[in-house]
């Protein structure tokens, strides 16, 4: 059994609560930790901190890459550091603990962490899998290139935002015309990146029990209201601008495209599937400023 750990860089209580769940555990786990906390783990040791003898927690790290190989991955931290650990995983559960302030995708609690891990473990060691939640992700595929599955959100933008930059777009849905014009950019969010990006961009919110797309334009100069289609729908946004343009998913992997091209979006086959206690939607909300 192989339980994968991300904590969120440069956090003491992330770091803190990764090396009391690793000693929680006996020799039937092997606790694999991401490279960045695994070294800031074994610099504590160095320097005498922490735990001495068959106490001492000294996992091997492991690359984001290779997540799906455990059983279990546990992310730590904000959204942001769930949103880098489920880079990594395909059909791997994956549960998240909360130490940021809103937590849309973390469901757990610090206080609570332990406990809810080790359920988990027991669940996979008595039935081989765990009760999961799907959430869907988008992909934007190029005439030659295509990006990692996003689990927020895809965005189409030009090289700067303001006034006199952005693209020329023009987006339909299933072939029929949605919107044309000049815009900073287009975002095409999932459910559960309509609270992210998309929000701050004006977007709706969709309850992660809808099985939706949500297309917002950003900052057009003849917006449009932003829509909501089904999570089957083909988006296609044909792209013009002199300077090129830029698509990022998630907001950690980008591709530079020159234009005038056409960039297409659909719903991800890999869903990334949520264990543990179920997210409570609406008391995050009530977090939101």
């Amino acid at each position: 059994m192989q339980l994968g750990i991300v904590g969120q860089k440069g956090n003491p209580r992330a770091q803190s609560l990764v090396e009391a769940i690793g000693r929680s555990f006996r020799d039937d786990v092997d606790v694999l930790v991401d490279s960045v906390t695994a070294e800031a783990l074994s610099e504590e040791r160095d320097r005498g901190y922490g735990p001495s003898g068959s106490e001492r927690f000294e996992p091997d790290a492991i690359a984001i890459d290779d997540l799906n190989t455990c059983d279990l991955v546990l992310a730590i931290g904000g959204d942001g550091t769930f949103l880098f650990a489920a880079r990594g995983v395909e059909d791997t559960p994956i549960m998240g603990v909360n130490l940021g302030e809103v937590g849309f995708l973390n469901g757990v609690a610090p206080d609570d962490a332990i406990e809810a891990v080790h359920d988990v473990i027991d669940d996979l060691r008595e039935d081989g899998r765990t009760p999961t939640r799907a959430l869907s992700r988008v992909r934007a595929t190029g005439e030659d290139w295509t990006l990692p599955p996003s689990l927020n959100e895809v965005v189409i933008q030009g090289p700067q935002r303001g006034h006199g930059n952005g693209v020329d777009v023009t987006v339909r849905v299933d072939g029929s015309l949605y919107t044309s014009g000049h815009a900073d950019g287009v975002l095409v969010a999932t459910p559960t990146g309509s609270t992210a990006y998309n929000l701050s961009e004006a977007g709706p919110l969709v309850h992660p029990s809808v099985d939706a797309l949500v297309v917002t334009e950003m900052a057009a100069e003849l917006a449009m209201p932003p829509l909501v289609v089904d999570e089957d729908s083909e988006l296609t946004i044909h792209v013009e601008s002199d300077g090129g343009a830029t698509v990022v998913s998630d907001g950690r992997v980008s591709r530079d495209i020159e234009t005038p091209t056409r960039v297409t979006l659909r719903r991800a086959e890999e869903s990334v599937h949520v264990a543990g206690p179920p997210l409570d939607f609406f008391a995050a909300l009530g977090k939101l400023e």
